[in-house]
C-alpha cells in the first residue's frame, strides 16, 4: 500500500503480546480504537504486508501499515475575533499573548476559534502550511503566554530559522512540585512514548534532542516557583523534563499528578519572556507578560497555604 496518508509503526518490546487494534488506537491520525477497528475490518492495515485481525496478539518487531482515511476537506480559514491580545506588531511580526485553552491552530476537532483563527485579521501569514499562516513555534492549549508569529513568507523563513538556530530566547514560570535545587539542567531526548502514544517522554534512543534550564525562583513549602529557559523547542519539553526530574508541574493532567486544588483548571504553566533580534532591523526586542489571573490565584493560594502550615 503506498499513499501519502499512511501510517507505519514499528511493533517494540512495550507492545509485544498487545492486540493490533490496541496499538493501532494509539497511533497519529487515529481518533479512537473504534476507528482503528473500522480501519481493520475495511483490510486497511497490514502486520508485516498481511492483512491480520483486530484481535491478533502483535511481536516486537512487527511493521503495521495503515491507510489512514483522507482528511474531509478543510473549510477556508475565516477570520473570527477573539480578542487574542496584540503585545507588539509591525509589517514584519506580530507578538500575542496567548489565553489559556485556546489551540494554536486548526487540527482535527478544533476547525474554529483557535489562534490563527483569531490572528487572520492582523495579517498573520507564511509558511508551507496553510492551515498555520505564520506560526512559527506553538503553546499547548492550557498554556498562556507570549507567541511569536510572522506576516509574511520573508519573515516566517527568517523567525522559523532563528528557531532552529536558537537565536530566539524562551522562557516559561511554572509552578512544580517537591523541592527544587537552585539550578537544573535537563538533557534528554523527548520522543512519542511508546505506552501511551497520546504522550511524549524521555527515550533513552531514538528521541530528538532537548535541553531545558530551570531556576528556582522561589519555594514555597512542597511546590516551586520556578522558571524554565528553553535551548530545544520539541512538544510538551518543559512538562516532560520536568516529570523526568521527578517535579512535575502543579495542575498538569497529563504528566503531573492529576487537576490540582487552589482552584486552578490547568497546568502551571506560562510563557512569561521572549526575546530575539528582529529579523528585518536587528533591533534586539524583548517582551514580558504578567502572570495571568488564575495562575495569579493559584499561587497566592499556594503561598498562604505554606504560611499556614509553618
Amino acid at each position: 500500500m503506498t499513499d501519502e496518508r499512511m501510517l507505519r509503526l514499528v511493533v517494540g518490546s512495550d507492545d509485544a503480546g498487545r492486540r493490533l487494534d490496541t496499538v493501532l488506537a494509539g497511533g497519529e491520525g487515529i481518533e479512537s480504537r473504534a476507528e482503528a477497528q473500522r480501519m481493520i475490518e475495511a483490510g486497511s492495515v497490514t502486520v508485516n504486508g498481511q492483512v491480520r485481525p483486530k484481535r491478533h496478539a502483535l511481536a516486537e518487531g512487527d511493521v503495521i501499515e495503515a491507510l489512514l482515511p483522507p482528511d474531509p476537506a478543510a473549510p477556508a480559514l475565516q477570520a473570527e475575533d477573539l480578542g487574542v491580545p496584540v503585545v507588539y506588531g509591525d509589517d514584519r511580526l506580530l507578538v500575542v499573548d496567548k489565553p489559556a485553552g485556546m489551540v494554536t491552530h486548526p487540527s482535527r476537532g478544533h476547525s474554529s476559534g483557535t489562534l490563527v483563527h483569531g490572528l487572520l485579521g492582523a495579517g498573520a501569514g507564511g509558511g508551507d502550511d496553510p492551515e498555520r499562516p505564520g506560526i512559527v513555534h506553538r503553546l499547548d492549549r492550557d498554556t498562556s503566554g507570549l507567541l511569536l508569529v510572522a506576516r509574511d513568507e520573508r519573515t516566517h523563513r527568517r523567525l522559523s530559522r532563528m528557531m532552529r538556530d536558537r537565536e530566539i530566547g524562551r522562557r516559561y514560570l511554572a509552578l512544580v512540585y517537591g523541592d527544587f535545587p537552585p539550578a537544573l539542567t535537563v538533557d534528554r531526548p523527548i520522543g512519542r512514548d511508546p505506552r501511551r502514544r497520546t504522550r511524549q517522554a524521555v527515550l533513552p534512543h531514538g528521541g530528538r534532542e532537548a535541553v531545558t534550564h530551570f531556576r528556582l525562583l522561589e519555594q514555597i513549602g512542597p511546590v516551586a516557583l520556578v522558571e524554565a529557559r528553553l535551548e530545544t523547542g520539541r512538544t510538551h519539553q518543559v512538562r516532560v523534563h520536568l516529570e523526568s526530574a521527578g517535579h512535575p508541574v502543579f495542575g498538569d493532567p497529563v504528566y503531573g499528578r492529576g487537576r490540582a486544588d487552589h482552584g486552578l483548571g490547568r497546568q502551571f504553566l506560562h510563557a512569561y519572556r521572549l526575546e530575539f533580534d528582529h529579523p528585518e532591523t536587528g533591533e534586539h526586542l524583548a517582551f514580558e507578560s504578567p502572570l495571568p489571573p488564575d495562575l495569579e490565584a493559584a499561587l497566592a493560594a499556594a503561598r498562604a497555604r505554606a504560611a499556614g502550615d509553618g
